[in-house]
């Protein structure tokens, strides 16, 4: 699958949403990986994470809908 800078992404076990920052090579390895970016709940603060994974390991995803309702009409 293709990723590329922006998309959002999760691992295909589970976990949260993430967003590519970008695809490459790291010294330590001769395949592409992808680094990703997101945030987290640390106490009472939001922080930033960063890590990078193989390909195979992540799908994209939508975003999540945040406070959303749905309203049906009968």
């Amino acid at each position: 699958m293709e990723f590329a800078p922006g998309d959002l992404v999760c691992l295909k076990s589970g976990g949260p949403t993430m967003t590519v920052e970008q695809i490459g090579k790291t010294q330590f390895s001769t395949e592409d990986v992808v680094w990703v970016v997101w945030f987290e709940k640390v106490g009472s603060k939001q922080v930033v994470q960063r890590e990078t994974f193989a390909p195979v390991l992540l799908e994209k995803t939508r975003p999540r809908a945040l406070g959303a309702i749905s309203v049906t009409r009968g």
